[in-house]
Order: structure tokens, then C-alpha cells, then sequence
């Protein structure tokens, strides 16, 4: 009798993994139908054109490997606030490989740089105690500090080069699906009520996509099946959990924090060679323009999992791409934002937070307001645009978050017994 209400509670876990494949679905669709609505309404074709898909899943390459990279640290116990100093770095190490010997050496370069901030705050964190905060605010003033020291002495009187910038990199190659690619840009052309958005969509997915994009998809998923499917995995979240546990059951916790932390700068700065090879194709100062924190943000939207974060990347870089390549249909987002508000506060008052569905409720009707007493918003706010929508996408999930229970918590061998 008490063997079979032991193994009763274990049997949920098979059916929520089946019904998350049809809930990401209809996720997907919903958000698409959304989109679609709008871009009807407004008129703003670039909402879902296959432009704006292709280069917001460029744009959140380097805000997912920052968010990636916090996972790991996190996920070991470690706050990593000094992923913006190692992705700096990165750029630089990507710029100065990559046009001496090529764009895939400014990449390897660039990972040797971002791993060398990580090791430099494992160290500070993990062996020496420093605060994490204090720490990775050093490193995010050391990165800068290096990347420029070194910018003026390795690129001043280079051909191409200057103090701010590196000479041109080799360009690398993109990948597009022959045939579909058009067939998915030409319907998409055509303006058919969702069928054109989704179609935008996927077009936007297999066309000119980088080979440093595919590595860091490839990279997420490895991240999930190290992190929750192996025995290694499984230690290195013990060590954010219950450090002391894991020590009592011969878990040699500093190894596996500090691999975290190393790892975690190690993609940092594989976000920082896409910047410098794809993006710019050049080392310039001051590119990566806040995306560490950033990333940092994505990863806590995805309640530390690689999934969630990929969806706050995805959502971060295309507010930025929106904002980049047509101003005038961030307006259209405003209509956007206040329908999902508005969706999220009826969710909210059948739940019972009348506060938080007053709240979003009155967010929505000023958008919505906003919206229809303006035909475009100033310059300046198109800028903001993924900044704000940075805080406003935290400030809705704080509510369902759950942090490693022993991120940040100082870790002294033999303390806990």
C-alpha cells in the first residue's frame, strides 16, 4: 500500500512533457494571430516581414549567449552581473584575431577572452569570497578599461584600423534554404491574413542565417541536456541549491562552480564574436551597447532555464531589430503591448490579483490611448524600445520566479557542518 502512494506523485511528470509541446504551439499561434491582427489594423507590413524576423534572430545571438552563460553561473550558486566586461572582451579578441587569420579564429579568440573574465571573477568569487556584485561590477570596468588599452595598442597604424576599431574582418558565410526561402518570402509578400505572418516567420528562420546563430541553437540545447539531463549536470545545480549538501555527499563544489563561471564567460564572449564578425564585421568600441545586462534580464524572464531565456533573447532582439530597421512600426507595438496587457490582466483577475489586473488593466488602456492620439512616437522612445520592453516583460513575471535557492550565497569548504 505505501509502495504504490510512494510512486503515484511521480506519475504527472509524463503528462505536463506531453502537453508542452501542444502549449508551445499554441502559444506560438496565438502570438502570430496577435501580430497578425495588428499588423492589419495599422498597416505596418514590418511587424512580420521575413527582414525583420531574419535580423531580430541576429540580434538575439548575443543576448541569448549572455543569458546563457549567466544560466551556468547561476545555476552553480554564482551571480554573474560581469557578463557586459566579457562579452567586451570577446569583440575585442574577435576583432583582433579575426582579421589577422580569419572570422573562425576571432571566434575561438574570442571564447579565450571571455573565458579569461570568467576565470578572473571564478577566482575572486569562488576561491577568494569576493562579493559577487563587487566582483562582477570589476569586471565589467576591467573589460572596458582592457579592451580599449588594447584596441589603441593593437589596431592604431593597422591598415583599416584605429584606436576604437579594428580593420575589417573576412566576411563568414550565411546559410539559406534554397527555394523555400523564396517560396516563404513571396507569400509573405502578399499580405494574407496570418497565413503571410507565419510565413514571414519561418522565412525569417532559414534565410541568410549565420553559422555563429546555428552553434549558439546548437549551444542552448546542449546546455539543457548537460544541465538536466546528466549526472554532471545534476552536480553543478546542486551546487546552487544546497552547496553544502553536495559537499556532504563528496561534490567537490568549488571544481564544479568554478568550470560555471568559466563557461559562463566563455559564452559571453561567443556573444561578443557575433557582434564584431556578423554584425559589424569589425571590432568597435562600445557594441555591445548593454547586452550583457541585458542577457542577464532575458535569463531571469526564463526563470533560469534555457527554454525561458531563449524566449526572452528572442523577445529583446526583436524590439531591437523593429527599432532598427523601421522606426515608424514601433508605433504599431504600442497596439501590441496593450492587447497582451490587457489578455495577461483577465488571466490575472481569473486568478484572483484584482490588484495586478487593475494594474496592467490601466498599462493597456494608456497604450491603447497612446495609440490611437499618435501616428508615430518620438525617435528617441524607438530607441528605448527594447530597454522598455526589458523592464516592462520583468516587472510581469517577477511574480513566477524562482532563483537557484542558493545563488549569490558566500560557500566556505567544511562551513556547513
Amino acid at each position: 500500500m505505501s509502495a504504490t502512494a510512494t510512486a503515484t506523485p511521480a506519475s504527472p511528470a509524463p503528462v505536463r512533457r506531453k502537453r508542452l509541446l501542444p502549449r508551445l504551439l499554441l502559444g506560438v499561434s496565438a502570438m502570430i494571430l496577435l501580430f497578425s491582427v495588428v499588423r492589419t489594423v495599422s498597416g505596418a507590413d514590418q511587424l512580420t516581414s521575413v527582414g525583420t524576423i531574419s535580423a531580430a534572430l541576429g540580434l538575439a545571438v548575443p543576448i541569448g549567449m549572455a543569458a546563457l552563460g549567466g544560466l551556468w553561473a547561476e545555476r552553480s550558486g554564482v551571480v554573474n552581473i560581469g557578463l557586459e566586461g566579457m562579452m567586451i572582451l570577446g569583440t575585442w579578441g574577435a576583432g583582433w584575431a579575426g582579421y589577422q587569420w580569419g572570422p573562425w579564429a576571432g571566434v575561438g579568440m574570442a571564447i579565450a577572452m571571455g573565458a579569461f573574465g570568467g576565470a578572473l571573477h571564478a577566482i575572486a568569487t569562488v576561491w577568494f569570497g569576493v562579493d559577487h556584485i563587487v566582483s562582477g561590477v570589476a569586471i565589467n570596468v576591467l573589460g572596458l578599461g582592457l579592451a580599449t588599452y588594447l584596441a589603441a595598442a593593437t589596431f592604431v597604424g593597422v591598415p583599416g584600423g584605429g584606436a576604437t576599431q579594428s580593420p575589417p574582418i573576412p566576411t563568414m558565410g550565411t546559410v539559406t534554404i534554397p527555394g523555400l526561402s523564396d517560396a516563404m518570402d513571396t507569400l509573405a509578400g502578399k499580405e494574407i491574413f496570418f497565413v503571410s505572418d507565419f510565413a514571414g516567420l519561418i522565412g525569417g528562420l532559414i534565410t541568410n542565417v549565420s553559422y555563429i546563430t546555428i552553434i549558439a541553437v546548437l549551444l542552448l540545447v546542449a546546455t539543457w541536456w548537460l544541465l538536466w539531463k546528466s549526472s554532471f549536470g545534476l552536480r553543478l545545480r546542486s551546487c546552487g541549491e544546497a552547496p553544502y549538501a553536495a559537499e556532504s555527499l563528496g561534490v567537490n563544489v568549488y571544481k564544479y562552480k568554478s568550470i560555471a563561471v568559466v563557461a559562463s564567460g566563455a559564452l559571453a564572449g561567443f556573444g561578443g564574436s557575433y557582434l564584431a564578425i556578423v554584425a559589424a564585421q569589425q571590432y568597435r568600441e562600445g557594441q555591445t551597447a548593454g547586452r550583457g545586462y541585458i542577457g542577464l534580464a532575458a535569463m531571469i524572464f526564463g526563470n533560469w532555464r534555457p527554454g525561458g531565456l531563449a524566449s526572452g533573447a528572442g523577445l529583446f532582439g526583436y524590439a531591437d531589430a523593429l527599432q532598427l530597421r523601421n522606426a515608424e512600426a514601433v508605433h504599431a507595438l504600442l497596439l501590441v503591448g496593450a492587447i497582451a496587457l490587457a489578455a495577461i490582466a483577465i488571466l490575472s483577475l481569473r486568478r484572483g490579483s484584482v490588484v495586478s489586473a487593475v494594474v496592467l488593466g490601466g498599462l493597456g488602456a494608456g497604450m491603447l490611448v497612446w495609440y490611437l492620439l499618435t501616428d508615430t512616437v518620438p525617435p528617441q522612445f524607438a530607441f528605448m524600445t527594447p530597454y522598455v520592453t526589458t523592464l516592462l516583460v520583468l516587472s510581469l513575471a517577477s511574480q513566477r520566479l524562482r532563483m537557484p535557492a542558493a545563488d549569490g550565497q558566500p560557500y566556505r569548504r567544511g562551513a556547513g557542518r
